[in-house]
């Protein structure tokens, strides 16, 4: 067995960034920027009004100064004129500065009547004008890669970026194997259950920005497993649940050894997940991983969602950890890494009593994956524990 660093080094290894296209920016977030866009425009392209008031000279703001106002700047219709001595224009938010003003009286602090303004008695000193390119200036950068938020696809509009390039979404294909298995809606027979596997990893995945592909499930026969394989070709990822480990009705690696499969590794040394396996089959990238549910759901934390960003053209690193104080006391650890399913309560991590790979509830009702490294000392409430938020 290998750890589990050892693991997610080698399935870097197996992966590179996808290629880069040019998509609409209204099909852009949630994308991963692959280049650096530059803006041509300044922002905001002049001197423009912070509120609605009257535009005049700073030097003759005091109480009660009264002036003429001589007429109007709106957003979208400038004043054209030049605003001279003892002269005012009226202003609303957005309005370009008129050419001779430096300084926005807030209409609170006017009084006004007909085309006589006077000043009140406490004026603020602060401007109300924001200078040109107080945002941003023509030439500066969004640099790459970047996960498009939503504030980032406002900023991309206001820099008049219709397109952007992001990189390709990987195709991933997703293989149920096993004769117990029956899809979601159809009735199971006496010995068998719902497939539950692909269809949370597969939510996993979109929601980081794969496609996936959910292939029919596979029997327990090399000539099923074997169609799979083939319906799956075109992936830039294939995941296989279950069938991993040694048993006799164990075939995945057998049958991808068949097709030509050069295996990277097999079993880590983790609870859940020990048998997990990967190499490539061709060109592609194939992970290998355990039929028990919450096994494939951990594993799909700790290992795809890291391959998938590296493929998106992130960091490949490791899924982000958390110190948490830890709730309770703990017994001595085991010899393997365990990702221990837990609540986070009052700022403090409760590891759930009962960690069984089988227990999908445990593993939703779970906000972390508490992680206890091997052989790990026995703990005391209070200490600090790595977490992976879900």
């Amino acid at each position: 067995m290998i750890s589990v660093e050892t693991a997610l080094s080698h399935l870097f290894d197996l992966v590179a960034p996808m290629g880069v296209e040019t998509v609409p920016l209204r099909h852009a977030a949630g994308r991963v920027l692959a280049e650096d866009v530059t803006t041509p425009l300044t922002q905001p392209p002049f001197a423009a009004s912070s509120m609605d008031g009257y535009a005049l000279h700073r030097a003759e703001v005091e109480p009660d100064a009264m002036f003429k106002v001589i007429g109007e700047a709106a957003a979208g219709h400038r004043f054209d004129g030049v605003v001279k001595a003892g002269q005012a224009v009226r202003i609303f938010t957005g309005a370009p500065i008129p050419e001779g003003a430096d300084f926005v009286v807030i209409q609170e602090d006017t009084s006004r009547r007909g085309d006589l303004l006077m000043l009140g008695h406490d004026i603020d000193g602060k401007d109300n004008i924001r200078p040109a390119g107080g945002d941003f200036k023509a030439g500066d950068v969004m640099t790459a890669p970047r996960v498009l938020r939503p504030a980032d696809i406002a900023l991309l509009a206001a820099m008049n970026i219709a397109e952007v390039p992001v990189h390709i979404a990987p195709q991933i294909a997703i293989i149920a194997t096993g004769d117990e298995l029956v899809q979601p809606g159809e009735t199971p027979g006496p010995d068998q259950i719902i497939a539950s596997n692909t269809y949370g990893l597969a939510a996993m995945l979109e929601q980081i920005g794969a496609r996936c592909r959910l292939i029919p499930i596979a029997r327990d026969t090399a000539a099923s497993l074997t169609q799979s394989f083939k319906l799956a070709q075109g992936a830039d990822l294939i995941i296989t649940i279950g069938g991993a480990s040694v048993g006799d009705h164990d075939l995945v690696a057998p049958v991808a050894a068949e097709l030509g499969m050069e295996q990277a590794f097999y079993k880590v040394a983790m609870r859940p997940g020990k048998p997990l396996m990967a190499g490539k089959l061709g060109k592609t990238p194939m992970i290998g991983l355990p039929g028990n549910p919450v096994s494939a759901m951990v594993c799909g934390v700790v290992f795809v969602a890291p391959v998938l960003r590296k493929m998106l053209g992130l960091a490949g690193k490791a899924a982000p950890r958390t110190p948490m104080p830890l709730a309770l006391d703990l017994p001595k650890g085991g010899p393997r890494t365990h990702f221990m399913r837990a609540l986070v309560r009052d700022g403090a991590v409760h590891p759930e009593s009962n960690q069984d790979s089988s227990l999908l509830s445990v593993l939703a009702q779970a906000d972390v994956l508490m992680i206890r490294p091997a052989d790990d000392p026995a703990r005391q409430s209070g200490e600090m524990m790595e977490c992976i938020p879900l």
